[in-house]
């Protein structure tokens, strides 16, 4: 069974930083886009960052210049570097994979627990 486990979050000061991972797990053929996702209370999930395998990123306009996404292929992980965090960074941060398993092979997206940051002083 694939799964996707993040770490990292916790409570921060303004301006203060977080390192996020998500390591997946379990049978898998192969690994594609993995990416960052949030979402606040009473707000809708939105996109944070994304990398593809080769490690071109892109980021949500909001955490432009302050987070940096990247990937280790062969631990099948993903991580996010979060500086200079903000209030308004506070959310339930997800990860994302979409990747396909051994056994079904069928490409699909698959998700973390999320993990809560919480940016306040």
């Amino acid at each position: 069974q694939v799964q996707l486990v993040e770490s990292g979050g916790g409570l921060v000061q303004p301006g203060g930083s977080l390192r996020l991972s998500c390591a997946a797990s379990g049978s898998i053929f192969s690994i594609g886009d993995m990416g960052w996702y949030r979402q606040a209370p009473g707000k809708e999930r939105e996109l944070v960052a994304g990398i593809t395998p080769g490690g071109r990123s892109n980021y949500a306009d909001s955490v432009k210049g302050r987070y940096t996404i990247s990937r280790d292929n062969a631990k099948k992980t993903v991580y996010l570097q979060m500086n200079s965090l903000k209030p308004e960074d506070t959310a339930l941060y997800y990860c994302n994979a979409n990747l396909v398993p051994r056994g079904t092979f069928q490409r699909g997206d698959y998700w973390g627990q999320g993990t809560q940051v919480t940016v306040s002083s």
